[in-house]
């Protein structure tokens, strides 16, 4: 264990310089000029791919210990499948009372003109009506915990 945590310690500080040396260098270069620079324009373009790596780096990271979790814990698995068993159920309520239906308002005729059609409408309804749910939850959740803890003692 202790030779991996030094190798994680070493790749972390080499990450850290990485990004220090990368901002440190999109600061040298900023001027008053930046939309013409061509310079600021690179820098500012390494930095945004250095980000992206460091994301994709990171979520992927997330991902494997997550499922290495799982694997290693069957309550954890257990757990996991209800969460997404549930989250599955509220997607599948959502989209089934969404409506492709568009609102008539001001201006509609440019989105419609857009690409905007009935497909589109019934999926951002679902993630309304998703959201409306999990809302409703949360705010539930938040009321009647103390009181299920009150009934409990």
């Amino acid at each position: 264990m202790e030779k991996i945590g030094k190798k994680i310690t070493i790749v972390l500080w080499a990450l850290v310089i990485v990004s220090i040396i990368l901002i440190v260098s999109l600061m040298a270069n900023i001027n008053s000029d930046n939309d013409k620079d061509s310079a600021m324009l690179s820098w500012i373009n390494y930095n945004l791919v250095w980000v992206y790596i460091l994301l994709a780096v990171a979520a992927g990271l997330a991902i494997l210990f997550a499922i290495f979790h799982t694997v290693s814990d069957k309550q954890a698995a257990k757990d996991g499948l209800i969460s997404v068993l549930f989250l599955g159920g509220v997607a599948l309520i959502s989209y089934v009372l969404a409506s492709p239906e568009i609102p008539q308002f001001l201006g509609v005729e440019k989105f419609i003109a857009g690409g905007l059609n009935g497909q589109t409408m019934k999926w951002v309804d679902t993630g309304l009506i998703a959201t409306y749910i999990m809302l409703s939850i949360a705010v539930l959740a938040f009321i009647a915990g103390p009181i299920i803890r009150i009934v409990r003692k």
